[in-house]
């Protein structure tokens, strides 16, 4: 047993729970006489929905593998040594689960160096390596390929990338020296930078094959015997692999600094992982492989026992398992059919509720108004969206006018909405309006029907009070741009019965909407913590902070953008809206700007102006501003705004908005595109020590999004 197993072996017993994953040989006989190949095969022992991960356990099980392939390609057995993994999963990754118990840095330190012990016996063999690319590849998946001499990549692989910058670690086991040594540094930080801070991005097989990062590419139906004949040709020479010389001069320097200014504007500074992940690429630029390997071991170690990259996981576990499995829901079987769906409104909210529910449900949608113009208005952009849909090939012409087909309008509220199971209103946000729509619906649908809001900051209780049925009527709040954000509120009303909130998550999954129970309460909670963040910083600018010393002092949160920037984006006057109802509700901790009301008097829409092409203050906004002379420094700002969030998010727990502590973080990452490194916002507010300092104790255990004591 070799020093490497031992120490993989050691390390597994830190983490019993590994589901390991097996490496199994196979010997076939290549075409064109090639010779006898060896296969390995990366397989957990379960279906595509448990994708195959690399933990301790699973790299010794590789590292035995390699101990045979390489003992018959030193006998002249085989001619060369293959991996690919199970149906539609290659690898993807490090098993993350592993990471949360280690407590020594030592132990992390270990955990690198494994990785790269047993990977980078691949590159070693004494004959050609192959990595077949069969189907998804994150992180390590990806790296183990970089490691062989060749690659192929099927063209249906969905998704593809090293996603290591966006949880707070760095590709560490080879990505962040070999894939720039492969492709060069422009490239290669596209991968491990920009797409990563994008969301994790990620690459389909076709941009695998154009950036260069695999050699050749098939079609998924024969894809293993495709890529066999290809190493055959490759092996007799019938096919020889050419790859671009690496520009090694201002190009690399140049892509460097690129991603240093796409990191500085996500995260200024706020995150670790990205900046290191760049010092390794710059420092392999002379293609010394084995010093950026040691330098990844030390990156991986620090991160790993630093709170970011526990943060991070705690995010992604966040995303990927409480939102699938929300808190509270009720029991799925409860759930009603949805058939047919009726839109109320045909504004530009409504239109892009109408095409996401034909889309995702593939029923029937109805649109209905106030008149003809805005109905056909409505429509028209719905099916302005599918032809965009069909140019870009998301969709075929088949598909495409089917869609077309399923939405529609009506003036006539009984005929739109008789037979229809659920029935959203996207109407002006005034409680008077919402009433009055609900019982004009009430009187037309049948008495199974959900009655559902989009209200984003309105009493559904008070909105279901008049109502003959006011147990069928749940909130069901979206974020703008629908497409795009994927948090729901889903709102319980005092009276909502289960069957009609059973009916609402039902319909939210079917969305593929991440979706979180919250109670009837002002604003709920995107908005409410928005609100009060927003409020804070208006309030210290009216006082007399200047703009920009606002502004720089959230700037360590890595936030997607401003505040200011974000009221524009929000828009003046409805921000100005839901700070006077959360002011009305709790009149003690919601500010309503003076100024802002000036803003939106004078129908300005933000504060910033572009008219320059930089971004620059409005200066017929400022002529609008009056301060006081109350000026704070800008680590003033950030105590005072984030003492101000802290203690709106504790009575929020308190009133049992949401279950947990843990569905506002969720609520932020899906809903307002809070940073994932942050693990949302209570995870940060205990790292700075500012949960105590305001409410006396943190929101998560030590441990819990953080390094354990």
């Amino acid at each position: 047993m070799t020093t490497t197993t031992e120490q993989l072996l050691k390390a597994h017993e830190l983490f019993p729970d590994e589901v390991v994953t097996t490496a199994h040989v196979r010997h076939l006989d290549l075409p064109l006489g090639a010779g006898r190949f060896a296969l390995i095969t990366l397989d957990n022992g379960f279906d595509h929905t448990k994708p195959t991960t690399f933990g301790p356990g699973s790299l010794a099980k590789l590292n035995e593998a390699l101990d045979q392939v390489e003992r018959e390609a030193a006998a002249g057995e085989i001619v060369a040594v293959g991996i690919t993994g199970k149906p539609f999963i290659f690898a993807v990754g490090a098993d993350l689960k592993g990471v949360e118990v280690l407590k020594e840095h030592s132990d992390a330190l270990a955990i690198g160096k494994g990785g790269h012990d047993v990977f980078k016996r691949i590159a070693a063999l004494p004959v050609p390596s192959f990595a077949f690319y069969n189907g998804a590849a994150m992180g390590g998946g990806v790296e183990v390929g970089l490691h062989c001499t060749y690659r192929t990549v099927s063209s249906g692989l969905p998704a593809f990338s090293l996603p290591e910058c966006f949880l707070g670690l760095v590709p560490g086991w080879g990505g962040c020296t070999l894939l720039p040594n492969l492709i060069g540094a422009g490239k290669a930080v596209q991968v491990i930078i920009e797409n990563s801070m994008a969301q994790n991005k990620q690459l389909k097989g076709k941009d695998v094959f154009e950036l260069g990062i695999a050699d050749a590419i098939f079609e998924p139906a024969d894809f293993v015997e495709q890529s066999l004949l290809w190493t055959a040709q490759v092996l007799t020479g019938a096919v020889t692999v050419e790859r671009p010389e690496i520009d090694r001069g201002q190009a690399w320097d140049d892509a460097v600094a690129w991603g240093r200014a796409v990191v500085d504007g996500k995260v200024h500074g706020a995150a670790p992982a990205p900046y290191r992940a760049l010092d390794i690429i710059a420092q392999v630029k002379d293609g010394d492989l084995q010093a950026g390997f040691d330098a990844e071991d030390a990156a991986l170690a620090d991160l790993i026992m630093g709170d970011e990259l526990r943060a991070g996981i705690y995010s992604f576990n966040l995303v990927q398992k409480r939102g699938k499995r929300p808190a509270g829901a009720p029991d799925k079987a409860l759930a009603r059919p949805v058939t047919k769906v009726g839109v109320v409104g045909a504004g530009l909210m409504a239109s892009q509720l109408a095409l996401l529910f034909a889309r995702r449900l593939q029923v029937p949608v109805v649109l209905t108004d106030i008149d003809q113009e805005r109905i056909d208005k409505g429509v028209g952009y719905v099916h302005g969206e599918i032809d965009k849909l069909l140019a870009k090939g998301r969709v075929n012409g088949d598909n495409a006018n089917r869609l077309k087909g399923l939405v529609t309008g009506s003036l006539d509220k009984a005929a739109a909405f008789g037979d229809a199971d659920f029935v959203i209103e996207a109407v002006f946000e005034e409680m008077g309006v919402k009433q009055q729509v609900f019982a004009e619906v009430e009187a037309v649908v049948s008495p199974t029907c959900i009655l559902a809001t989009n209200t984003s900051s309105l009493s559904v209780s008070e909105m279901a009070s008049k109502l003959e049925h006011p147990e069928r009527v749940v909130g069901f709040h979206f974020f703008n741009p629908v497409a795009v954000l994927p948090l729901l509120e889903i709102v319980r009303g005092e009276q909502t019965d289960d069957a009609s909130l059973a009916t609402a998550f039902g319909v939210a999954k079917k969305l593929k909407k991440t979706a979180v129970l919250v109670k009837d309460a002002p604003a709920f909670v995107v908005n409410r913590i928005l609100t009060r963040f927003m409020g804070e910083i208006q309030q210290i600018i009216d006082e007399g902070t200047p703009i920009a010393v606002a502004e720089k002092g959230v700037e360590p949160l890595g936030l997607p953008m401003s505040p200011i920037v974000l009221l524009e984006l929000v828009g003046p006057a409805i921000a100005l809206h839901v700070s006077e109802t959360l002011h009305h509700a709790f009149p003690e901790r919601f500010f309503v700007s003076e100024n802002l009301a000036r803003v939106v008097q004078a129908g300005k829409r933000g504060f910033y102006t572009w008219a320059s092409g930089q971004q620059e203050l409005d200066p017929e906004v400022v002529a609008l501003l009056q301060q006081g002379d109350k000026v704070l420094t800008e680590e003033q700002v950030r105590e005072r705004a984030l003492g101000a969030v802290a203690q709106e998010i504790q009575l929020m727990l308190d009133e049992d908005v949401v279950a947990e502590a843990q569905d506002v973080d969720l609520c932020l990452i899906t809903g307002a595109g809070w940073p994932f490194h942050l693990g949302g916002i209570t995870p940060y507010l205990d790292r700075e020590g500012v949960s105590e300092r305001v409410n006396g104790r943190r929101f998560l255990a030590q441990g819990v999004a953080s390094v354990p004591a």
